[in-house]
């Protein structure tokens, strides 16, 4: 009984980390799959708004922080968006340039401290111990919070500067042939995708009750393969699904991670699952394709000995 409270106690948490991260999925879905960029930026613009958000809840403003880290990821994306559309470098130059540029930066915006507690300190989730809620509200919370973040990217991406942006990543030669500027799609597109990015950095500050440097490492990993996963195992037919799919496929990715680290895995191997993960999650569609394509062979050979007999 005390196993299963416990393993119910972890799969909470992990659910509540994986809303989190599937607001950064969501963020790295935008920059790897509408607009076709590999955005390496998400690394750093991760820890960027975990050291805004730090900063600004070590001073009693949790809230305002949250804002200012997704301004501070739409600066980041900017640049990186200038450095592609402007100076013509290869936007997986561009990402890796502002990458290094960004851990230079957020230590300065950390005061030159590679870590920030929290601990005693109001955070964005410190209202739901007045309200006494019971013991799942921080999880409706993040919910509350992810779904109106979906709500918002569907009407943007309805819109006709969505559309663009969608259309920029399918074929952006097209676009510029119809009279569209592809640079500012893709300068919006980055700063969107980044600003999600850091205000998932935010939030995860807040939650964990502190921020590291070093905190956004991997990211980028983490958000590819909740993308793919998401894709992959759930319903991509129409946009409205597709950003649930994404979201979902964070929140499954997280909780994989739970249930192999509860069964023993050390955290050292970590790394090497998350790579497992990507892998598999990569090669999905062609295990599918060649799975079927052999049931079809078997079916096809089956009805042709049916016939000769």
């Amino acid at each position: 009984m005390t196993m299963l409270m416990s393993l119910a106690a972890t799969l909470q948490g992990s659910m509540e980390l994986g809303i989190i991260y599937a607001i950064m999925a969501l963020g790295v879905f935008i920059s790897f799959r509408t607009l076709n960029i590999p955005d390496l930026t998400v690394d750093s613009s991760f820890a960027l708004g975990a050291a805004v958000s730090a900063v600004m809840a070590s001073i009693g403003q949790p809230f305002i922080g949250l804002a200012l880290a997704f301004l501070a990821g739409c600066f980041a994306g900017v640049f990186t968006a200038l450095l592609t559309t402007k100076l013509k470098i290869q936007p997986l130059l561009s990402g890796i340039l502002m990458m290094l540029a960004l851990y230079s930066i957020n230590l300065k915006v950390m005061g030159g401290k590679p870590n920030i507690p929290l601990l005693n300190k109001p955070v964005m989730f410190s209202f739901l111990q007045r309200l006494d809620l019971g013991k799942y509200a921080k999880l409706l919370f993040l919910v509350l919070i992810l779904a109106l973040i979906v709500v918002l990217l569907y009407f943007f991406l309805k819109t006709k500067l969505g559309f663009a942006l969608r259309a920029t990543g399918d074929n952006d030669k097209m676009v510029r042939a119809l009279g569209v500027n592809t640079d500012i799609t893709i300068i919006i597109g980055l700063a969107v995708s980044n600003g999600l990015v850091a205000l998932a950095g935010a939030i995860i500050a807040q939650y964990q009750s502190f921020a590291d440097v070093s905190m956004g490492i991997g990211m980028v990993v983490i958000g590819l393969a909740s993308v793919i996963i998401g894709e992959v195992l759930f319903s991509v037919k129409t946009l409205m699904r597709r950003l649930i799919a994404v979201a979902l496929g964070a929140i499954l990715y997280r909780l994989i991670i739970t249930i192999a680290l509860w069964l023993g895995m050390p955290p050292t191997d970590l790394k090497l699952v998350s790579a497992v993960i990507v892998a598999a999650a990569l090669s999905m569609t062609v295990i599918k394709e060649r799975a079927l394509s052999f049931k079809s062979r078997r079916a096809n050979s089956r009805r042709y000995k049916g016939g000769q007999v």
